[in-house]
């Protein structure tokens, strides 16, 4: 499969691609993330000037309206350069949720403020033993008068250090596994009783445990139906497959087009590797690997975009052998690199570990398989 790009979307991917090749270098970007923010508000107002996080939002909120299409433009290249700044947790998840699930005055409350780089957002859904299960909730919510009371604790919310506000999934009535019984939750970063223990992820960048301990939450603050939470992040979930294959394929394009160059360059018994045979066999298996996670990651992101019927089983196939093919990229270069390929200077590495974390983003490849077998 491949997608013809219409004049405005050759000019999004255009655009995005200067804008990363004068202003984010590999040394640029490595900067950024031993930062003491770890990320970089100079780049992001220049992603919000350049357009890129209104983007996906409809014209209503000066995006283009084109949705998936324009999140898989833009994470394709962000994954080319190794962006730490978080359009994924920002305007892939929530503002992904508020467009879809949110009342017209939240719409129009938050949407312009996410795609004019005003605020940044996080979305905390995962806890203690829930693994990749939405509906695995203990976190409660408890009316109070015409506010909501939640407690409970979350785990590994990436982007939160660097949040303002944060949707939250907490359990408004059933067991902590039960499907239904789960509602999501507009959370000021600074409300009171909010707690975060901030940490570095091993792909360079940020994250929290959060605790919540009777933090009051307005009645409009809730986002979506009360108590359709594992439905509401079920779709969301499908959305950001579409957003972290296209992202591994960025990646999984630069380990390609890096190891070519290495094996053009690099010398063994007097003579260039690309000329071993059993060498380019193996460029050829990982070329092979990246055109077909770029067709499956088309397929599904032209799927969402059309609002067809089925697309979750098709997001776990597509995060099940984009998840392998990105693996297999990554071994690949590294081996073909050797010893420097895991060096900190070099970018090999730092594209490995990006795609060891994409890997269990929303579920790892083994579950998306399984899930893929169970799904009608």
């Amino acid at each position: 499969m491949d997608i013809q790009f219409t004049e405005e979307q050759e000019l999004l991917r255009n655009s995005v691609q200067r804008l990363l090749k004068d202003e984010y270098s590999f040394d640029i970007r490595r900067d950024i993330v031993a930062s003491n923010e770890g990320w970089s508000r100079d780049h992001w107002r220049k992603f919000a000037d350049l357009g890129l996080l209104a983007a996906p939002f409809s014209e209503e909120f000066g995006g283009f309206g084109d949705g998936p299409l324009a999140t898989m433009i833009v994470m394709q290249e962000f994954g080319r350069s190794l962006v730490v700044e978080p359009f994924m947790e920002t305007v892939v998840l929530a503002g992904g949720l508020i467009e879809a699930e949110g009342s017209d005055a939240q719409r129009h409350a938050y949407l312009p403020i996410i795609a004019g780089g005003g605020e940044i957002w996080a979305l905390a859904w995962a806890e203690q033993g829930s693994r990749y299960d939405l509906g695995n909730v203990s976190t409660s919510a408890r009316r109070s008068g015409d506010d909501f009371i939640l407690s409970g604790t979350k785990t590994a919310v990436i982007g939160a250090p660097w949040a303002d506000k944060l949707i939250v999934s907490a359990r408004t009535s059933g067991d902590r596994r039960d499907h239904d019984g789960v509602s999501l939750f507009i959370v000021d970063r600074q409300s009171a009783g909010l707690h975060l223990q901030s940490f570095k992820t091993v792909d360079g960048r940020r994250a929290a445990e959060i605790t919540l301990k009777d933090v009051r939450v307005p009645a409009s603050g809730l986002l979506g139906a009360e108590g359709q939470g594992t439905a509401i992040l079920e779709r969301c979930r499908d959305r950001a497959i579409g957003a972290l294959c296209a992202e591994a394929v960025g990646a999984m394009t630069e380990l390609n087009a890096s190891t070519l160059d290495y094996s053009k360059t690099r010398k063994q018994f007097g003579v260039a590797l690309g000329t071993f045979q059993v060498l380019q066999h193996r460029m050829v298996d990982m070329f092979v690997a990246l055109q077909e996670a770029l067709s499956l990651t088309q397929h599904l992101v032209l799927s969402l975009s059309d609002g067809e019927t089925g697309v979750s089983k098709l997001a776990s196939g597509a995060k099940a052998k984009v998840g392998y093919a990105a693996r297999f990229v990554g071994e690949q270069a590294i081996q073909l690199h050797g010893g420097m390929g895991m060096s900190d200077e070099l970018n090999v590495g730092h594209y490995f570990k990006r795609i060891g974390a994409i890997d269990i983003l929303f579920g790892d490849p083994a579950f998306h398989l399984m899930r893929f077998a169970r799904t009608s």
